[in-house]
């Protein structure tokens, strides 16, 4: 057995495997409502082989969404209509379901990345964006409006109202979402938290809200179902987050029963350089697993089964997460099994699709 191939519990979860379709956002929502698109696009990647397949970012308010085409979870017309998509996953796929819960802090109120991608416009429809201090995200984006403590208040509630709604869903496991330059990364980094009350300044006070967002989560997410966070281990900008810092971060998280960790990185800042490079942000997870022994996601640039395996076999990452490799290949998971000589479970109606059952393999199978 292939170790991307071998089970991984975390708390009452078991996976299949180690392969997980990242969070990838689909920008085909309406007023935060899953469409047909979702009910097609993860209806496919639930039959693919994955072990878990992770639902995009998903807004708890409305004002917390990048775009206005993004799905949200602040209310029960959205709980409702993920439903028919979770049930059509669970009766046909084989993948666990999870969900990413975030707030796109200043990084709202913009056009979809096919659109451009910059801020709307009033005549657009732009909102007016919430974030730690009133730092625009880049030139020609507005300035957020500064938290107050009630919004913040307000923001923790609306966390645990959309976790209690994603477990009443069923889903498997939730993540919180504190990477890529949205509100709780922008908690999180000096160069976007420059308050000098109680949530920014020291490193204590920059990580107060996301903590205190990850307590209030924990405690309404069932005891049994895993809870993780995505982090951007460093911004690529000098004075800003760093590895240290996140090191730092997942240990408090680990006291208050974090259980897995995805590494990403950047997403804060214009002026980020990023080495970009085949599994570039592998190191960062290998370090962050080794220093506090929370089980780590590796994310990024990972596209190969040999590739995949490799990090898993040699202990660098517990998960690797693909994004681009599921969008061009639904059935990632079903190659890297045949190229690794590991045989997964087929749909049953798409069992003739293995090779053994193609014209000269021999005699067919029954599924």
């Amino acid at each position: 057995m292939r170790a991307l191939f071998t089970p991984l519990r975390l708390r009452g979860l078991e996976l299949a495997n180690r392969i997980v379709v990242s969070p990838m956002c689909q920008y085909a929502a309406e007023d935060g409502r899953a469409t047909a698109w979702h009910l097609v696009h993860y209806g496919a990647l639930a039959m693919g082989g994955a072990a878990l397949l992770m639902v995009e970012a998903t807004a708890v308010t409305a004002e917390g969404r990048i775009t206005r085409h993004c799905l949200g979870l602040w209310d029960e017309d959205c709980a409702q209509a993920m439903v028919p998509v979770l049930d059509f996953c669970r009766r046909h796929g084989t993948a666990r379901l999870g969900i990413q819960l975030g707030h796109a802090g200043r990084k709202g109120s913009a056009h979809r990345p096919l659109d451009g991608g910059g801020p709307l416009t009033r005549a657009e429809g732009a909102w007016t964006t919430l974030a730690p201090s009133p730092v625009p995200f880049d030139d020609g984006w507005p300035a957020p409006r500064a938290a107050r403590e009630e919004d913040l208040f307000s923001l923790l509630d609306a966390y645990a109202r959309a976790a209690a709604r994603a477990a009443r869903l069923g889903f498997d496991l939730l993540e919180l979402h504190m990477a890529h330059g949205y509100l709780l990364h922008q908690f999180l980094s000096p160069l976007s938290n420059r308050r000098e009350d109680a949530w920014g300044g020291s490193f204590a006070n920059r990580v107060r809200f996301p903590l205190a967002v990850f307590e209030r989560v924990r405690a309404v997410w069932p005891g049994d179902r895993p809870l993780g966070v995505r982090v951007s281990a460093t911004d690529w900008v000098e004075g800003g987050w760093t590895v240290e810092d996140t090191v730092a971060l997942v240990r408090l998280l680990a006291e208050r029963g974090v259980d897995f960790v995805d590494v990403s990185s950047g997403g804060l800042h214009p002026t980020q350089r990023v080495p970009l490079a085949p599994g570039f942000q592998v190191p960062f997870a290998e370090e962050i697993r080794r220093r506090t022994g929370v089980p780590v996601c590796a994310v990024g640039l990972i596209t190969g089964p040999q590739q995949a395996e490799g990090i898993v076999a040699d202990g660098r990452a517990d998960l690797v997460a693909l994004a681009r490799g599921f969008l061009d290949d639904p059935h990632w998971a079903w190659h890297a099994a045949r190229d690794l000589g590991v045989e997964i479970a087929y749909p049953a109606q798409y069992v003739r699709a293995h090779p053994r059952h193609w014209p000269g393999a021999g005699p067919m199978r029954r599924p």
